[in-house]
């Protein structure tokens, strides 16, 4: 244990070390794999080489160049909507001066805290996401070029997966069930969230606030945030919301984005998601805490897919870790998959002293 924990800090070390290299190159896969249905089924209908490359190429560079579009508009927009609102911050302030007063509420600890409360910083905090993001995706001939080999490549890496699976064939099925996962978690993951994304849209239009198509393509992205993606695209409307309208329009604001998301994504979602992601919730939680100091937000973005990418080669690949598996994903594993992990090598397990071998089999251990 001490030795595997070691060897974690030093390969999480050495990926920080070179994040700037690694983030673009797993960006690169991850959207390589999501798109490679697009290229099985030009190939399945004898489409010329070229076409299969061309395809998922040019599908993946819309979505980028219009994730950084929306991103770089995102900054611009902040960066010019904080200034506007210094008398509002200001009677925010008066405001809850006054409440803490009514309540008998005072001391010169409580009145500094309300002076030293300063919505702006919330703006720069999302403004700094938004720009680490940004500046992910900033190397964009690095990510055409990874793109452009991957998608070349990527016949010939299926072949040498198909051949490889009479040497390492739970290592291979383990890279196939990542990938089916991560296509079908981001599949999910993205019709639903353009469905949160325009319901969350058509409310902040409906209550007055500023850039609500800006905020909704903001939900898009944050939603592929587990866990606390929600509340990193519930912020901005919710604080534009209470220098708009007050706190009335804030708590709408609020109560509105938590009904569509808890429909969508806590009701609905799971019942089409199933067990794609196969990750126990505290395992989900712990992987983002860990990619994003390890890649920064391009680390939180790709959490999920990332941590089923460490599932598969560390533990799915491995014929012994059917006990790994049920730790992280929380599911105990089927009967006959707990049979043959306990017989160490992926073989059925072994027959009680004093029977007979099976038909067709060998007698000698």
């Amino acid at each position: 244990m001490l030795l595997c924990t070691a060897g974690a800090v030093v390969t999480l070390a050495g990926v920080k070390a070179v994040g700037s290299i690694l983030g673009p190159v797993l960006l690169a896969l991850v959207l390589v794999m999501a798109v490679s249905p697009v290229r099985t089924r030009l190939d399945a209908r004898g489409a010329p080489g070229w076409l299969q490359v061309a395809v998922p190429l040019a599908i993946v560079l819309v979505v980028l160049l219009g994730m950084m579009a929306v991103l770089t508009l995102s900054v611009a927009q902040l960066a010019g909507l904080a200034p506007t609102y210094g008398d509002q911050f200001g009677e925010i302030v008066a405001q809850l001066r006054d409440f803490a007063a009514r309540l008998g509420i005072g001391g010169k600890q409580i009145d500094q805290a309300i002076r030293s409360f300063d919505p702006g910083k919330v703006f720069t905090f999302v403004q700094g996401f938004a720009s680490g993001l940004l500046g992910a995706f900033s190397g964009l001939v690095l990510i055409v070029v990874l793109l452009l080999a991957m998608c070349l490549d990527a016949r010939s890496f299926s072949r040498a997966l198909a051949h490889g699976r009479t040497s390492r064939p739970k290592l291979v099925a383990a890279l196939d069930d990542f990938a089916h996962k991560t296509r079908r978690y981001l599949v999910v993951s993205t019709v639903f969230g353009l469905v949160c994304a325009a319901l969350d849209a058509a409310a902040l239009w409906a209550l007055g606030v500023p850039l609500p198509l800006l905020w909704g393509v903001l939900a898009l992205i944050t939603n592929y945030i587990p866990n606390i993606g929600f509340v990193i695209g519930l912020i901005p409307p919710a604080l534009l919301g209470l220098l708009e309208g007050g706190f009335e329009t804030m708590l709408l604001v609020i109560a509105a984005y938590i009904a569509i998301n808890f429909v969508v994504q806590s009701l609905v979602q799971p019942k089409f998601l199933g067990d794609a992601v196969g990750l126990s919730t505290t395992v989900t939680f712990l992987s983002l805490i860990v990619w994003a100091f390890v890649l920064g937000p391009l680390g939180a973005l790709l959490a999920i897919p990332l941590s089923l990418l460490v599932r598969a080669v560390l533990i799915d690949g491995d014929p012994r870790g059917g006990w790994a598996a049920a730790l992280v994903s929380g599911e105990l594993p089927a009967e006959g998959e707990r049979d043959r992990a306990s017989s160490g090598d992926g073989s059925a397990p072994p027959a009680e002293p004093g029977t007979a071998p099976p038909p067709g089999a060998s007698a000698v251990p």
